[in-house]
């Protein structure tokens, strides 16, 4: 079972966390079962950028991107080279660090 380790966010997730994550599951699944409450305005259905997270370590372990998240990750704030929707990345069976960035382009937040 692999380990995702997010790394401290000062909203989210300020100790940071470490989280066991079941192979084949999307990430997002594995942040929100375990409290950590990114963004996802378009209810994970790759419509938009507000769950992008920056995978730090084992990034080459997911399932590339396909070319509708590429296009929707162009649109994401503070894009890097190893970004992800975390919405579209399969967990496989290696440990992934994440960093989830401190802005998205989200305008209005619920709650």
């Amino acid at each position: 079972m692999p380990q995702i380790i997010v790394l401290p966010h000062v909203e989210l997730c300020p100790q940071g966390k470490v989280l066991q994550a079941d192979t084949g599951t999307v990430l997002i699944e594995t942040l929100l079962k375990n409290g950590i409450d990114i963004e996802h305005a378009c209810e994970k259905s790759c419509a938009c950028t507000t769950c992008h997270v920056i995978i730090r370590e084992g990034f080459n372990s997911l399932i590339p991107a396909e070319e509708l998240e590429e296009d929707m990750l162009d649109k994401a704030w503070g894009l890097e080279p190893n970004s992800r929707l975390s919405c579209q990345a399969m967990v496989s069976d290696k440990d992934l660090v994440v960093e989830i960035p401190k802005y998205t382009i989200n305008m209005a937040k619920e709650g």
